[in-house]
C-alpha cells in the first residue's frame, strides 16, 4: 500500500509503476490505477527462469529509457527486478530503495553504492539496518543514505469511540503461522467460558488454522477484500488484537489507532515502537509461551471490559500518536524531500 500511496501522492510528477513479478492475486492493482499513473505489466516477458536472456534484454530496455530522461527519480525495493537494473542507471539519477523486511539485507547489501536514499518504514528496521552495518563492516558513509519515514493512514480524522455492551474484539490477518490466530481462538474460547461480556471475530482467511463450526459464539467475517467492508468492522470494533510470534508493524496496527481503538499486541518487533504499554494498549511478553500469551492477553481484555473510562483513554492516545505521526501532510513532506535532495533529509 506504501507503494500506491507513493503513486497517487505524487501523480503531479507523471509516476510510471512497472509490475515485474507473477501476482498471486490483483487485488491491490485498483490502488495504483488512478488518472495520470502509468502501469506497465511486464513481468510475462522477464518473470520466467528459461526466459533469463529476455530478463537480460528488458533490465537495459528500462534503463536505458530511464537514462534519456532529464529528473527522473527511480523507487523500488524488496524487488529483484529493481536491485538488477540499478547497476545499469546513470549514475546522476536518484535512486531510492524502500525497505520493509530485514529478509533483504543480505541480498541488498551488494547494491548500497548503487543507491542515493534507503527509506526504512519502522524504527526498528532502521536499528536492525544500522546493527547489520556493523557486522558486515560496511562503508560508514553509508549510513547517512538512510532515513526512517513512517507509513501514512489517508484518513486521520475523527476517532470512532464506541460503548458497547460487550466488548468487541477483533482479529485482522491471515491464518499465516506466524499471526497464530488459533491463540486468539483459544482466547476467545477461555472468554467464552468464563462468561464475560467480550465477543471476538476474525477477519480474513483463518479457515487453516480454526474449525470455525467449533467456534458459533465467534463472528468468521472470511477474506475483506472491501476496503469499506473492512473499514466498518475496524469501526465497530474496540480493541484490535495481535498474538504474532514475529512481525513488522502490520498497516492494521496504524489503521486502527488511527480510529482511536485499543491495542492488545505481543511484544514483537517494531511493535512496541508504536504501543506503550498501559499508555495506548498492552504488550504481551511473547518469550514465555503460547500458554502465557493467551492468559496475559485474558487479563489485558478483561481490563479493559471492565473500565470504559480506560478504553477511551487508551483508544484517544492511540488517536493522538496517529496524527501526529501517520498524517497525510507529514508522510508528503517526508517523501518531498527524498525524491527532491533537500538538505533537510539528515
Amino acid at each position: 500500500m506504501n507503494n500506491a500511496d507513493l503513486a497517487r501522492m505524487f501523480v503531479k510528477l507523471k509516476p510510471v509503476v512497472i509490475f515485474s513479478k507473477i501476482p498471486k492475486n490483483n487485488k491491490f492493482l485498483p490502488l495504483f490505477e488512478k488518472e495520470g499513473v502509468t502501469l506497465w505489466d511486464i513481468h510475462k516477458k522477464i518473470d520466467y527462469k528459461w526466459y533469463h536472456f529476455i530478463n537480460v534484454f528488458y533490465r537495459g530496455v528500462i534503463a536505458a529509457w530511464i537514462n534519456k530522461s532529464t529528473d527522473a527519480v527511480v523507487i523500488g525495493g524488496e524487488s529483484l527486478y529493481f536491485h538488477k537494473v540499478l547497476p545499469w542507471i546513470r549514475k546522476d539519477v536518484r535512486k531510492v530503495e524502500l525497505c520493509h523486511l530485514d529478509t533483504w539485507f543480505n541480498y541488498s547489501q551488494q547494491f548500497l553504492k548503487d543507491i542515493d536514499v534507503r527509506v526504512f518504514s519502522t524504527q526498528k528496521l532502521l536499528k536492525d539496518a544500522l546493527a547489520f552495518y556493523e557486522k558486515q563492516g560496511i562503508d560508514p558513509s553509508l549510513k547517512s543514505r538512510m532515513v526512517f519515514i513512517d507509513n501514512m493512514v489517508p484518513d486521520v480524522a475523527t476517532p470512532v469511540i464506541k460503548n458497547h455492551k460487550e466488548l468487541q474484539v477483533v482479529f485482522i490477518g491471515r491464518g499465516a503461522p506466524q499471526k497464530r490466530a488459533h491463540l486468539v481462538a483459544q482466547i476467545a474460547k477461555k472468554i467464552y467460558n468464563k462468561d464475560l461480556p467480550i465477543h471476538f471475530s476474525f477477519a480474513g482467511d483463518v479457515s487453516s488454522v480454526i474449525e470455525t463450526k467449533d467456534y458459533p459464539y465467534c463472528t468468521f467475517y472470511g477474506n475483506v477484500e472491501d476496503r469499506n467492508k473492512l473499514k466498518q468492522i475496524q469501526e465497530e470494533s474496540d480493541v484490535l488484537l495481535l498474538t504474532s510470534a514475529y512481525e513488522g508493524l502490520p498497516m492494521v496496527v496504524m489503521e486502527m489507532m488511527a480510529l482511536g481503538k485499543a491495542i492488545v499486541s505481543t511484544a514483537i518487533n517494531a511493535i512496541p515502537d508504536y504501543i506503550k504499554d498501559g499508555v495506548n494498549g498492552f504488550l504481551i511478553t511473547n518469550e514465555q509461551g503460547e500458554k502465557m500469551v493467551v492468559e496475559d492477553s485474558i487479563i489485558a481484555l478483561s481490563m479493559l471490559m471492565a473500565d470504559h473510562d480506560l478504553l477511551v483513554e487508551i483508544g484517544m492516545n492511540n488517536f493522538k500518536e496517529a496524527k501526529k505521526r501517520f498524517g497525510k501532510e507529514l508522510f508528503q513532506k517526508k517523501w518531498q524531500e527524498v525524491i527532491e535532495k533537500r538538505e533537510t533529509l539528515n
